[in-house]
């Protein structure tokens, strides 16, 4: 074919065609690739916000529990000290029947074996 045929122009014109859809198409893809990013990174950055947020509540809330508890444990520990002194034969009575029924609980699956 001759460079000036109607049949090459008509190829070169296509070659170029498609060469600048390939670019356009190159353009376009690398344009949604960073947009993407841009949203990735921001929804990312919104995720670890929000989570940031649920852990500080989180730690608030356990610390109000925790102290809530440990006064609970130290008004439990007072009121029995306090009973301890009032009877300490009933309290040692009570602590030898409790001490001498958690050992035949746990030896009661022993003695049937022999």
């Amino acid at each position: 074919m001759p460079a000036n045929s109607p049949a090459a122009k008509e190829a070169d014109k296509a070659k170029t065609a498609t060469l600048e859809a390939v670019e356009h198409a190159e353009r376009s893809f690398a344009e949604a690739a960073n947009a993407a990013r841009v949203q990735l990174t921001d929804a990312a950055k919104r995720v670890e916000k929000s989570l940031a947020e649920g852990l500080d509540t989180l730690r608030a809330q356990s610390r109000t529990y925790t102290d809530t508890a440990g006064q609970q444990i130290e008004d439990a520990q007072r009121y029995a000290s306090e009973r301890i002194r009032e009877r300490p034969i009933t309290a040692t009575l009570a602590g030898l029947g409790v001490g001498v029924l958690i050992g035949l609980l746990l030896s009661g699956g022993r003695s049937n074996n022999r």
